[in-house]
């Protein structure tokens, strides 16, 4: 499986079948992952962390503490496509895969801007 990354009209493929997605939160100034299957029903969400609560990202009711993250398996069905905003105010979106992360901005080879990047399987 691939990975399709889309932002202003640039389209990379990443010939991966699993990733982490970790960015920092806005307000909080925490760090949030979530790790990703690539699938032919499209992008599955395996597991999620956060380092803190507060400001809208409270752990549900099922997150262990691990190793300093609260850390749960949500259960919804795959998704067809990510929609990532850029806002400005925490830093950028990091891609995780095979130990090594990177900026969407360095996946994509220009600086995001407010434009959307979409994740998505390739097809």
């Amino acid at each position: 499986m691939s990975l399709c990354v889309v932002s202003a009209g640039v389209v990379k493929t990443l010939a991966l079948a699993a990733f982490t997605l970790a960015w920092t939160h806005s307000i909080e100034k925490v760090e949030w992952q979530e790790d990703w299957r690539v699938t032919p029903q499209g992008l599955e969400l395996v597991q999620a962390r956060v380092k803190g609560s507060g400001a809208g990202m409270e752990p549900p009711p099922d997150a262990r503490l691990r190793d300093g993250w609260f850390q749960w398996s949500p259960h919804r069905a795959p998704q067809r496509e990510l929609i990532l905003g850029n806002s400005g105010m925490a830093g950028e979106w990091r891609l995780c895969a095979d130990g090594a992360c990177r900026t969407l901005s360095e996946i994509v080879g220009h600086k995001l801007g407010a434009e959307p990047t979409t994740v998505s399987a390739c097809e």
